[in-house]
């Protein structure tokens, strides 16, 4: 995205609205369908996500997930100061805020996103001041080699059918030995109903049923696809993708933190994890 494509007051034109009355089920859902679904759900929801969740993500600010897990005391990419000169692709950017902070730190930082809109956020906050891809995370428009470091911050990786096709193409692009990690909602809570309170603490649903969420208007159009996958699937996956995994992190509710964020809450992040960070390699 360029920015001379870009008015500041476009940001927070009215879009389409957004499917209120879409059908909540349980179906198969390919490759196209789901890519199609997110960039229109990003698109129509993304003036919404960054007013609610903004505060939080802050304009410069490395967060894992709901949680408020901090790339700045995690340090999974690395060491602060190992991230100077390197280049970094942000997958699933959203307002590229995670890859505003990877620049402060002296990284050359890349954010791509499917949806237009959600960068037409990272413009507004910054002008242009890190460079933006508008592009699909299964097909990277970069040439092999590209990148030293490639992080995710629940971006991407859940929504797509083909994750495996996702890992690949992040392994072309970083150069050998480049680290990948990435986060995702912790598996365990597709068994539980996505609910903040005490009625989200009994299981509902098989943890073993892979059949992804998908939200459908009237005609059975996907407007909203997740994809459910095992911890032992996301394993296999990375293993699959050309990665070595090397840390798993299962961040745990801090004490300063009492939001809620959809199913995310402090009862049920006292009890059981709600997120799962992968730390990979590429050999």
């Amino acid at each position: 995205m360029n920015q001379e494509d870009y008015d500041p007051e476009d940001a927070y034109e009215a879009l389409p609205d957004v499917y209120e009355d879409a059908e909540a089920t349980r179906r198969d859902a390919g490759d196209a369908e789901s890519s199609r679904a997110s960039r229109g759900w990003w698109d129509r929801n993304a003036d919404e996500y960054q007013s609610e969740h903004g505060a939080f993500l802050g304009d410069d600010r490395f967060v894992w997930g709901p949680e408020g897990l901090d790339e700045a005391d995690a340090a999974l990419l690395g060491p602060r100061g190992d991230l100077r000169g390197k280049d970094v692709l942000e997958i699933g950017a959203g307002a590229a805020q995670c890859a505003r902070w990877l620049a402060a730190q002296g990284a050359r930082a890349v954010a791509l996103d499917l949806s237009h809109r959600q960068l037409q956020h990272a413009l507004r906050i910054d002008g242009g001041a890190v460079p933006l891809v508008e592009a699909d995370a299964a097909a990277l428009p970069f040439l092999d080699g590209s990148f030293d470091l490639a992080c995710s911050a629940y971006g991407a990786v859940p929504f797509v059918a083909d994750p495996v096709n996702v890992m690949r193409e992040v392994r072309r692009v970083l150069r050998p030995g480049g680290r990948w990690v990435f986060s995702v909602t912790h598996p365990i809570r597709w068994a539980f109903p996505d609910e903040p309170g005490p009625e989200g603490l009994s299981v509902s649903a098989s943890y073993f049923d892979r059949t992804p969420y998908v939200e459908q208007d009237e005609q059975g159009r996907a407007v909203y696809v997740e994809h459910h996958r095992t911890i032992g699937d996301r394993v296999r996956d990375v293993v699959a993708g050309g990665f070595r995994l090397v840390d798993l992190v299962e961040p745990e509710w801090p004490a300063w933190n009492g939001q809620e964020w959809g199913g995310w809450s402090p009862l049920r992040g006292n009890l059981i994890p709600g997120t799962a960070i992968f730390v990979c390699e590429r050999d």
